[in-house]
């Protein structure tokens, strides 16, 4: 066997980008230091690398750092989707932190070159072929967030905020760590594809109690990312104490990256008859249990944080149908993985969508304030409350947000074609249940006016709010784009 391992430079253009954005805003910042230029040239790196991504992820699957049929780097169309929205998520949260950098509280050069980082992280995260380059490229876009969610200058809410998700994060990467460490000593690799060929071939592997310590140490790790319940706790209190810009980037880019990871290792190196159960249950709990406290919730981004925990709920709801022998089928386990990454898609654009509204309908480095400050918000800036309410209707799953109602529809299709029917019926209450705080927000945001002046919209976060919001339609519109890349 040779040791020596191709590369491929082209397929790694993408990471160079993203990379190359963080080291050109450090030296910008440092040299013109400047604010508008630093956010300027962050936001043409990430305008930048999601172009070079979608570009190489066209030309079809590129694979590099191989070792004979191994590979570290594999580089696909949804390794492509993947880097694509999170580039542009950080371009839209680029967008919404004016206010944020002009306040003064926040270093600019500081808050991009972290933003950089943690899109670099994302980009590499879609490719990992291997556990070790999986966690390092997702510790890689989380670990700046730890600095970014305290970054305020005395904010004690933002510092304890950083604390509570850095010791949180750390406990759950100290657990992927221990499972994949444990999966090497069970099978002797750590490439994902001949971790997943080594388990299915070797029924006596699987059937040790060692494996099933190892995969469920590492669904447990990621599922701290995805801040799925039990392993949600850090998520209200860290979204609430943190700048509105960087709540947003956790709920949305940092939350695709986690449900990448997980996609990754249940696709395609864990054995779906124990991964199935787990993600079933964890799917059930954490949609039900976001969705009874969001509405108990009077803080907006308190409440949006349990919307999100329970969005991860539906975007693992797919998964679990791994638990049934009708759904680790090939087709059954194709739709499945597919929904889960459009749920993800579609959700992050919406999510981005609401966390910009905020932004605009709050005072500049203010928090998210109550649900009380917004009353009355669509009828003194209809443009940015109509916004706003859409987005709440495709979260809540409702026409006109079709996005939202084309990710639910998916999710249950897929969990129909898995014979997990009993799933799709607890994701179908949920949703349901969703819409008594989703539609009580939006009939809050056209009820009188509350006689509290509102500051008129920064430009660029009533922009970045505009294309968030067309982006969404266009894709509720076509949703089979998302999808065809997803299911690659």
């Amino acid at each position: 066997m040779s040791l020596v391992q191709s590369v491929d430079n082209v397929a790694l253009l993408p990471g160079y980008l993203a990379a190359g954005t963080a080291i050109l805003v450090l030296l910008v910042d440092l040299l013109v230091a400047r604010r508008a230029v630093t956010v300027a040239v962050a936001a043409l790196g990430a305008g930048g690398t999601a172009a070079g991504a979608a570009l190489v992820g066209a030309a079809g699957e590129r694979r590099t750092f191989c070792v004979d049929a191994d590979c570290s780097w594999v580089w696909n169309g949804r390794a492509a989707l993947a880097a694509v929205v999170i580039a542009l998520l950080t371009l839209g949260v680029l967008a919404i932190s004016g206010p944020l950098l002009r306040a003064g509280r926040t270093p600019a050069g500081e808050y991009c070159f972290l933003l950089a980082c943690a899109m670099t992280g994302g980009v590499v995260l879609g490719a990992a072929g291997d556990l070790i380059t999986l966690i390092v490229a997702l510790e890689t876009l989380t670990l700046p967030l730890y600095v970014l969610v305290g970054l305020r200058r005395a904010s004690l809410a933002g510092a304890e905020a950083a604390v509570t998700f850095f010791v949180v994060s750390v406990v759950a990467t100290t657990v992927t760590l221990l499972g994949a460490a444990l999966l090497y000593a069970v099978t002797g690799s750590l490439h994902l594809d001949r971790l997943g060929a080594t388990l299915a071939a070797r029924d006596d592997l699987t059937d040790l109690p060692l494996t099933t310590v190892a995969v469920a140490l590492v669904v447990a790790g990621l599922a701290f990312k995805v801040a799925a319940v039990p392993f949600h706790a850090w998520a209200p209190a860290t979204y609430d104490g943190a700048p509105l810009p960087v709540a947003a980037y956790l709920s949305t880019a940092s939350k695709l990256g986690g449900v990448v990871a997980l996609l990754a290792v249940v696709q395609r190196a864990l054995p779906g008859g124990v991964t199935g159960p787990v993600l079933a249950l964890l799917a059930v709990l954490t949609m039900t249990v976001g969705n009874l406290v969001a509405l108990r919730q009077r803080r907006t981004v308190r409440l949006l944080a349990w919307s999100s925990v329970a969005q991860a709920g539906y975007i693992l709801a797919p998964l679990g149908a791994l638990a049934l022998a009708a759904g680790r089928t090939p087709d059954a386990r194709a739709g499945a993985y597919a929904a889960a990454v459009a749920y993800a898609v579609f959700f992050v654009l919406l999510e981005l969508a609401a966390f910009a509204a905020v932004v605009a309908l709050r005072p500049a480095d203010g928090d998210g304030g109550t649900l009380a400050d917004l009353r009355g918000a669509a009828r003194r800036h209809p443009w940015v409350g109509g916004a706003f309410a859409l987005a709440l209707i495709g979260l809540a799953g409702l026409p006109p947000g079709l996005a939202g109602l084309f990710a639910k529809v998916t999710v249950v299709r897929s969990l129909l074609a898995g014979h997990a029917g009993w799933l799709a019926l607890v994701v179908a209450l949920n949703a349901v249940l969703g819409l008594a705080y989703y539609l009580r927000v939006t009939a809050s945001l056209y009820a009188v006016p509350s006689g509290v002046a509102a500051a008129r919209p920064a430009r660029a976060v009533a922009v970045a709010l505009g294309v968030a919001t067309v982006v969404a339609v266009v894709i509720g519109v076509a949703p089979q784009l998302v999808l065809d890349v997803a299911a690659r």
